[in-house]
């Protein structure tokens, strides 16, 4: 059997909520599920019932899944994981770039490359490391 889909997959620390807001508003994602702690059978914690405990963001034609982690299960830190987005119009990735990066960190600005694209990375405000190319 092939491999359908690969698709990342974001565990925050009981932010998730905050960072589906921000890539609907900073990447134009559309939240197609979106599953609380308080949904689930037998997850009767009050003060986690606003955690999100799944969800689907449709990006473009691609699925960016985000979660927080169960509770009492803060996410570890483990390898060196970057979600890359590729675009075909500079200025729909130069406004996004932008949009994603407020509360966050820039670490390479966008610019041209030697491999003949306009590139950028990002630490977003949750933590989690985004790649920008787009071929010219």
């Amino acid at each position: 059997m092939a491999i359908k889909q690969l698709n990342p997959y974001l565990q925050l620390n009981g932010s998730a909520a905050q960072a589906i807001r921000l890539y609907e508003s900073a990447l134009g994602a559309e939240t197609e599920a979106r599953m609380t702690f308080a949904d689930a059978p037998g997850m009767n914690q009050p003060e986690h019932k606003d955690r999100i405990m799944h969800s689907v963001l449709r990006v473009g034609p691609n699925v960016l899944m985000v979660s927080d982690t169960m509770p009492g299960q803060p996410t570890s830190s483990g390898g060196s994981i970057d979600v890359c987005l590729d675009f075909d119009d500079v200025n729909d990735m130069a406004s996004k770039f932008d949009a994603l990066s407020v509360g966050g960190k820039v670490t390479t600005a966008l610019q041209d490359t030697f491999w003949g694209a306009r590139f950028g990375t990002l630490t977003d405000a949750f933590g989690v490391r985004w790649m920008f190319n787009c071929m010219k």
